[in-house]
């Protein structure tokens, strides 16, 4: 036997270069959670550099350089909080992706923003403060307190897994800002009250609009013995319904006040409509040949209408909530006189939007997943049909209550309708006949034997909605106005200790 060749290498220095080698992969795992923080101060940084190249030699840039900061950080902030509602049922659902959600979302909430959000942009200070009664030197510092204090308190409602209203919380944070400056008498009251009422209206609303859905789903389709041919029937009608209401909404919303009657835009609702659904059928007919007679088989029928419902309830959401973060920046611009619009505080200059646009879909991209995964998975258990009912009771209340004049959040309503369905799962399953019949003929067309009884206690225990999420939603909404007029009152106390 020839004797073993000798080693003359080191094996400790193979064991120092592994223990480097597990000390880097530690290193990046803790580096990880930094880079999502780290690439939004890089837009906060790009947002200040971007303003400041249109207002370096104007009065008043550096406050307006700020503003564009705090806008900025509020985009962000509503991106990760607030367009949940409008992809974390397709989610939830299986329908899409968390990737592809997430690039349907930015591109339409950009697009909303920067093509139709130049028209429901209003000034903060004429809805909430009255501009006549509040110093000009003031107002910039009222909004700056403002859009800090909305920010903060949206970003730590989202690190708890709160959705909540950021239309709520920069109304609150203008009124405790504004209160702090000047007191109470230029505040407009009404729009609080109506705000408050608004708190228990809309997610009742749209919970009971999505319930109602879910009844027709199920009766007209799901528990029908030929599911697909009921389907082919159905969600033609379905489109259209959807495709007509989301219409009706964005002329609502994105055309002039009192340019078209209520009757006009539900003609231009009805026609567009009719239009969806004679596009819709030959193609849900094609969908539906030689598909099984099962409940897995609707997913694929229910799956495109609810990616279009995501895509056009994205873009409906840039071009009204964009307001939230550049409104009161756009009332900075106009308080130091720096114009670039139109010359109306209605109408922002198009970098002020532009930095509202991309901020919600940075937002979105970096920090929206944590969100959109409880909304559409943890609340309750959501499928393509039980997610097509939540986008549609949302656009469905939000177009009543505009033309009621309430004041509404879509937040409040999306999450209303998440419950909705979900309360509706549980009394539906313990109650509803035609679904007791339909299981027993199941079971005696397959011959096995009928289940027994469920028991009651472990039918209480496995409840379809999460009771724990519920309670952490409803307090994050009753505290939003409060907490954050609070916290914009101290912040406009400490700037005017500072800089006034």
């Amino acid at each position: 036997m020839p004797p073993r060749p000798t080693v003359l290498t080191k094996r400790t220095l193979d064991k120092d270069l592994a223990k480097i080698t597990h000390a880097e992969d530690a290193a990046k795992h803790v580096l990880r959670r930094l880079v999502a923080p780290g690439l939004g101060l890089i837009f906060v940084g790009l947002a200040m550099l971007f303003a400041g190249v249109y207002v370096f030699d104007r009065p008043g840039a550096v406050l307006i350089v700020a503003a564009a900061a705090l806008a900025g950080y509020m985009a962000m902030n509503i991106g990760a909080n607030d367009v949940t509602n409008n992809v974390g049922a397709a989610v939830g659902a299986r329908a899409m992706t968390m990737g592809q959600a997430l690039v349907i979302a930015a591109i339409f909430e950009v697009l909303g923003a920067t093509i139709a959000g130049g028209e429901v942009v209003r000034t903060i200070s004429s809805n909430i403060v009255d501009a006549v009664q509040v110093p000009q030197a003031a107002l910039g510092w009222i909004m700056m307190a403002a859009l800090m204090a909305a920010a903060l308190w949206i970003h730590l409602a989202t690190w708890m897994n709160a959705p909540v209203s950021t239309t709520h919380a920069i109304v609150g944070a203008v009124i405790g800002a504004g209160i702090a400056a000047v007191g109470p008498e230029p505040v407009n009251w009404r729009v609080m009250v109506e705000i408050t009422s608004s708190w228990i209206t809309s997610p009742l609303i749209g919970g009971l609009i999505a319930a109602g859905l879910l009844y027709l789903v199920k009766t007209l389709i799901i528990y029908r013995d030929d599911k697909i041919a009921a389907a082919r029937r159905w969600v033609p009608v379905l489109v259209a319904v959807m495709t007509g209401s989301f219409m009706a909404y964005m002329v609502l919303q994105l055309s002039p006040t009192g340019k078209f009657p209520s009757f006009t835009i539900i003609l231009i609702g009805i026609g567009i409509g009719l239009v969806s659904w004679l596009i819709a059928r030959p193609l849900v007919l094609a969908q539906a040949r030689d598909l099984e007679n099962r409940n897995s088989s609707l997913r694929v029928l229910f799956r495109l209408p609810l990616i279009g419902s995501a895509a056009l309830l994205s873009f409906a959401h840039g071009a009204n909530d964009v307001s939230n973060a550049v409104g009161p920046l756009s009332a900075i611009v106009h308080s130091v006189g720096v114009g670039g619009g139109d010359g109306s505080v209605g109408h922002p200059p198009l970098w002020v939007m532009l930095i509202g646009a991309f901020g919600i879909s940075v937002g979105l991209l970096l920090f929206g997943p944590r969100l959109i995964r409880l909304v559409g998975e943890e609340i309750t258990k959501l499928n393509p049909m039980r997610a097509y009912c939540v986008a549609l009771s949302t656009a469905f209340t939000v177009i009543v209550a505009s033309w009621l004049g309430l004041p509404v959040s879509t937040t409040h309503i999306a999450v209303g309708s998440v419950f909705g369905v979900g309360f509706f799962r549980e009394w539906y399953t313990r109650h509803s006949k035609r679904r007791i019949a339909y299981i027993r003929r199941r079971v005696e067309s397959f011959d096995i034997d009928e289940p027994e009884e469920p028991n009651v206690h472990e039918t209480r225990r496995r409840y379809l909605v999460r009771r724990s999420h519920f309670m952490t939603i409803v307090a994050a909404w009753i505290v939003t106005v409060p907490v954050s007029a609070a916290l914009a009152a101290g912040i406009y106390w400490v700037m005017f200790a500072l800089f006034v």
